[in-house]
């Protein structure tokens, strides 16, 4: 027989998952349906534009997220071909590479942050 404080435990997490998953889902179809980006996407202009910087290395905003170097270069790669980011060589380090938002990207960041607060408001509030 599983202890009571464990089982605790378990159904703490399992609720805290549950959580996430209904907030996560949310946000996507938001998202997607308001802005035509994802809920990757939004996190990932979220970073820079929150940043303050005109640009950040890839290297840096991947430690900064939940995704994978992999994962967050496939977002990179969607968010360019959308015209919201632009990818610069580090002129210092030819393997660095920044990314920086564009006039686009941050015109729509603006936008879908007020849908992401709106999300996150109504579910945590």
């Amino acid at each position: 027989m599983v202890p009571t404080k464990e089982r605790q435990l378990v159904a703490q997490w399992r609720d805290l998952l549950s959580s996430y998953n209904e907030i996560a889902s949310a946000l996507d179809r938001h998202l997607q349906e308001r802005h035509g980006i994802g809920r990757s996407e939004f996190e990932t202009l979220d970073r820079l534009v929150d940043s303050g910087a005109e640009k950040s290395r890839m290297l840096d905003l991947a430690a900064d997220m939940y995704l994978s170097q992999s994962a967050l270069s496939r977002t990179v790669d969607r968010l360019e071909r959308a015209g919201l980011v632009q990818r610069v060589m580090c002129p210092e380090d030819r393997r660095g590479v920044f990314v920086k938002p564009t006039p686009t990207g941050r015109e729509l960041h603006a936008e879908a942050s007020a849908t992401h607060r709106q999300v996150l408001a109504s579910h945590l509030a």
